[in-house]
């Protein structure tokens, strides 16, 4: 008898804690997040324990592309991703329809271009040939890079996503090719210089640093973290937010990247 009472008391005890937030019947949410190779990986995986202590349980995938993420995630095989800024971001959703929205900004990678074969761009001959990224977004970003540069000139008003048609003046008559994101440091074998985003330029083992053009660390290309709208508004969505957002993430991003990368926030 005594045994019985002892355990229905424990039992109503254990429910009365969990009716008021108590750790007894706490539990821990899983979330899908989607991210490229390099430094989306890595913070994340810094992330992740600081999330298990606020009950979240990261399931980190990578993915070798620009384009899967957004689509997985929209699929809703993921909850979550991180490694887009906003204009890659709004011309996905304009032209694919996603339901995807920005909750919480992450880390800038100030783009560059890097050359296997010539040490400064003063030594990048006539008639060169350069790889920049094919899509929209990041191919327009290098295009205004060379713009900013005094490399090339382009129409009025292109906006952020200038094309290769936009140019308007090419004075060394340089040969510009558009390649996939993942591919540019492959390229760099076959081509004078080639522009790299920064997570593939970690991932390939190419110092950021070494970049012979580089991108000021102003302007739109903060990365982010997205979901899906429908789940803008859910707890777990400011959690995330908050964790990444902490003193030991920034501390973390400032010493391993030695500013190749910085904290967005």
């Amino acid at each position: 008898m005594t045994t019985s009472l002892n355990r229905r008391a424990a039992l109503a005890a254990g429910f009365a804690l969990a009716l008021a937030g108590g750790p007894a019947f706490a539990q821990t949410q899983v979330l899908r997040i989607g991210v490229t190779p390099g430094p989306h990986a890595e913070i994340l995986e810094k992330v992740k324990p600081l999330a298990a202590q606020k009950g979240l349980d990261l399931k980190i995938t990578e993915f070798s592309d620009y384009v899967v993420p957004n689509q997985a995630l929209d699929a809703g095989e993921l909850d979550a991703n991180s490694f887009q800024h906003e204009p890659y971001l709004d011309n996905q959703v304009k032209d694919r329809g996603y339901k995807i929205v920005k909750v919480g900004l992450t880390v800038n990678f100030p783009i560059g271009i890097y050359s296997a074969k010539y040490k400064s761009w003063a030594e990048i001959p006539d008639g060169a040939t350069i790889a920049i990224p094919n899509d929209p977004t990041n191919g327009g970003r290098i295009l205004l890079l060379l713009q900013d540069k005094g490399v090339i000139k382009l129409k009025d008003g292109v906006g952020f996503k200038p094309t290769v048609a936009d140019i308007t003046a090419n004075p060394k008559k340089f040969k510009i090719i558009e390649l996939e994101a993942a591919q540019t440091p492959r390229s760099l074998a076959d081509v004078a210089a080639a522009a790299i985003n920064t997570n593939y330029a970690v991932d390939a083992k190419i110092d950021p640093t070494s970049a012979i053009l580089r991108e000021d660390a102003k302007g739109p290309y903060v990365n982010l973290i997205a979901v899906r709208a429908a789940d803008k508004d859910k707890p777990w969505v400011q959690t995330l937010v908050d964790v990444y957002h902490s003193p030991e993430i920034k501390s973390f991003i400032a010493e391993r990247y030695k500013g190749a990368v910085l904290a967005g926030w």
